[in-house]
């Protein structure tokens, strides 16, 4: 078995002390034999577990039979109709690549009605991994490696095994030629190595980065026989080889894709998918607008939509199939951590390089009157990247955030360590002439002043920019920003695109300002990196829209990582929050706490609702929905 490290090892312990070289070469050889057992002893007797927790113990024991949110009773029936809103529609199979648009019911780093990856997280907790296809997992207690031991019963979709060598054939695909957030996710893996036909090992480059043995098992295990002779990084509707619950059913290019429960499927009775993927088929149909889709489905055109603007959940939801009771409409709450959806600025954008600037303009932004005239008061304010959960920033600093943050204090503004961060307000009645005059006095501290009714720099460059939506509704709330932006003398215009278009340019960071969301997590880590890390700024695909380039958040999206325990991750995520937050990157919007979903009455589902997602894998039809299998 090869030693690790031992030359390291030995100076740390100061093995070079003896006064003979023979008596420093039997030390050696001690030294070697005891390491070597020590390693060997850590892989062998380090128990497998059927789950990996970030912080503490799993909840669901080695024998728990079924997920509390989901119901083993559950009939397996009928076709659930869903609807996906794209003027495009969709023009691939293969979600893992940055080309092309992937029809709805795949996966990039997330669960997949088609592909299993090696665990499954549970949804009721921050985050546990526990065993899919593999059925087993070790690592250390410096978490430096982890062992996945995959199921013998794991079957692709054609009935061939999935094996080590798919493991690892995934890993290669994914990092070398799929999207670019596979090789940002995947940064601290070191080695991957097949111990035996069914058994593989990820080692890491520290035993820093705690999350990644949990990340590791969020792969997807993509087919080797299938895809070794096929070209990977190609959007194509060639339908592909997958393993998951459901199989690809038929599809019509860009209008809909239909899902077919598999009844063979080799995982259907273990604890993790006990009474989950309920319905015989899922069909996604693609309607090119979104009122176009609320139409069909008051029509019954389709089951169930989760709704995400305001002003039409208020006033769209309504009629005779809801006065009867036929349909339901329901705010379903989650504790999903909210993160931050705001007015992004692209900072490779020169007007937008000063935080003066970025500062500025969100004076010209009215929540308040926003939120009561155009949203029925339905939103919270946003005032963290990540809101809705205790990793949340708020106040003055903490004594345990200020030792993170000290080390940074001449690279950071005074006020990250010294004010309460805070949003700029108005009174909601529509007059922002205080707010206005503050941006005035930012954008004079800036060097921009006014000349003939525009605003201009030192240079005589007039302040202009584009906000790119791929939303109308997104416009009701745009407009009368604009038109603030406008009393400062700032030309703004406004540019809908279609899906694709959006897409594109968002890959490739062409536009000036988004609405952008920042989706997180209860247990953030790898993922920061995607978002603000330098490495990421200039990566076409990645998630870093903004374009930050900061050695001090590079360094504290390190220190989340590597977080001991759940106190150390809370306190470096708060630290982290505090300095994107006071960097002005954003103009921060509003979040809701709750799913707001309208459905048509013949759904059951578990009396527990998860904390952490709508759970609709687990609902069901009441009764036979005409199928003729209901119970395999």
């Amino acid at each position: 078995m090869a030693i690790v490290m031992t030359s390291s090892l030995f100076r740390r312990n100061s093995l070079y002390t003896s006064k003979s070289l023979l008596s420093t070469f039997s030390l050696l050889c001690v030294a070697v034999l005891f390491l070597a057992s020590f390693q060997l002893r850590a892989e062998t007797t380090t128990g497998s577990v059927h789950a990996l927790a970030m912080h503490g113990s799993p909840k669901y024991p080695a024998d728990f039979t079924h997920f509390n949110y989901a119901d083993p009773t559950a009939l397996k029936s009928g076709e659930l109709r869903l609807a996906a809103v794209s003027s495009s529609g969709f023009d691939s199979l293969n979600p893992f690549i940055i080309k092309g648009v992937a029809a709805a019911g795949l996966t990039l780093l997330g669960r997949s009605y088609f592909y299993d990856s090696l665990t499954t997280q549970a949804d009721d907790e921050p985050f546990t991994q526990y065993g899919l296809i593999a059925e087993r997992m070790q690592m250390p207690a410096d978490r430096s490696w982890v062992i996945f031991h995959i199921n013998p019963k794991a079957r692709f979709h054609d009935d061939k095994p999935i094996t080590a060598e798919d493991v690892l054939f995934t890993f290669e695909l994914l990092t070398s030629q799929g999207h670019p957030l596979y090789a940002a996710y995947y940064h601290d893996v070191i080695k991957g190595e097949a111990l035996d036909k069914l058994t593989v090992k990820f080692s890491f480059r520290n035993g820093d980065n705690k999350e990644l043995p949990l990340i590791m098992g969020q792969l997807p295990v993509l087919p080797k026989h299938y895809w070794q002779d096929r070209e990977f990084n190609k959007s194509s509707l060639e339908v592909p080889l997958g393993s998951g619950p459901y199989l690809i059913q038929s599809l019509d290019p860009g209008r809909a894709v239909v899902y077919e429960r598999n009844k063979d499927y080799w995982a259907k009775e273990i604890a993790v998918n006990r009474g989950r993927y309920n319905f015989d088929t899922i069909r996604y149909d693609y309607y090119r607008d979104s009122n176009v889709a609320l139409e069909a489905l008051k029509s019954n055109e389709f089951d169930l939509r989760i709704e995400t603007t305001s002003k039409t959940w208020h006033s769209a939801y309504n009629g005779p199939q809801f006065d009867s009771g036929q349909m339901i409409k329901e705010e379903i709450a989650h504790q999903n951590p909210t993160g931050m959806q705001g007015f992004v600025y692209n900072l490779r954008r020169q007007q937008f390089s000063d935080p003066l600037v970025r500062q500025a303009l969100a004076y010209a932004f009215d929540f308040e009157w926003t939120n009561k005239q155009i949203f029925y008061g339905s939103y919270a304010r946003t005032q963290s990247y990540f809101s809705n959960s205790e990793l949340a920033s708020s106040g003055l600093p903490s004594s345990e955030e200020l030792v993170i943050l000290a080390p940074f204090r001449d690279q950071l503004p005074a006020d990250v360590f010294s004010q309460a961060y805070s949003v700029p307000t108005t009174k909601g009645d529509g007059n922002i002439r205080t707010n206005l005059r503050q941006a005035q006095r930012l954008l004079k501290q800036a060097g921009w002043t006014i000349q003939n009714n525009h605003l201009v720099n030192k240079n005589g460059q007039a302040m202009q920019f584009e906000i790119m939506l791929v939303t109308p509704e997104f416009q009701r709330m745009v407009l009368p920003f604009r038109k603030n932006l406008e009393r400062l003398g700032i030309k703004v215009d406004i540019r809908l695109v279609d899906p694709q278009q959006y897409v594109n340019r968002l890959n490739s960071f062409d536009f000036d300002m988004i609405i952008g969301s920042m989706r997180q997590s209860s247990s953030p880590g790898n993922e920061q990196r995607d978002f603000w890390h330098s490495s990421e700024a200039e990566r076409p695909g990645s998630r870093n829209w903004i374009g930050i380039k900061s050695p001090v958040i590079d360094q504290l999206i390190d220190l989340v990582i590597s977080a001991p325990d759940r106190k150390a991750l809370v306190h470096r995520t708060r630290a982290l929050d505090r300095v994107l937050l006071w960097g002005h990157y954003v103009i921060p919007q509003h979040h809701s706490r709750s799913y707001r979903v309208a459905y048509w009455d013949k759904f059951s589902r578990p009396q527990i609702s998860p904390k952490f997602a709508l759970g609709l894998d687990n609902w069901w039809f009441k009764g036979d929905q005409s199928s003729t299998d209901t119970q395999k």
